[in-house]
């Protein structure tokens, strides 16, 4: 099935993180938050202006995404688990070819 988000939206699937500790020790699903990277699969046409008209998004499908904890829907789509946010709930791009290790802050 293809989904196409309307204006500003976009439609990203979560990366899952590593469930396993450095010394083996894996950690169940109970106690591990859920990422806040994912790829986007489908972008809006843009953001829908006063004027009328629209602004391209700056964010393209297979981009990698750095999202807030609580930002965003969770739908269910033939058993697949996707988050639909709008543009300004993305907090940056993750550049391609680097890997991106990022800590958490309290």
């Amino acid at each position: 099935m293809e989904i196409r988000p309307l204006y500003d939206r976009i439609i990203v699937k979560r990366i899952d993180q590593q469930r396993q500790t450095a010394s083996g020790i894996v950690i169940p699903d109970t106690v591990t938050e859920k990422p806040e990277q994912g790829d986007v699969i489908a972008v809006g046409n843009g953001r829908l202006l006063q004027d009328g008209s629209l602004r391209p998004l700056q964010v393209a499908r297979g981009d990698r995404v750095l999202f807030g904890k609580y930002a965003g829907q969770a739908v269910k789509v033939e058993d697949q688990e996707l988050l639909v946010l709008k543009e300004e709930d993305v907090l940056g791009i993750i550049a391609s070819g680097g890997s991106a290790h990022l800590k958490k802050v309290a």
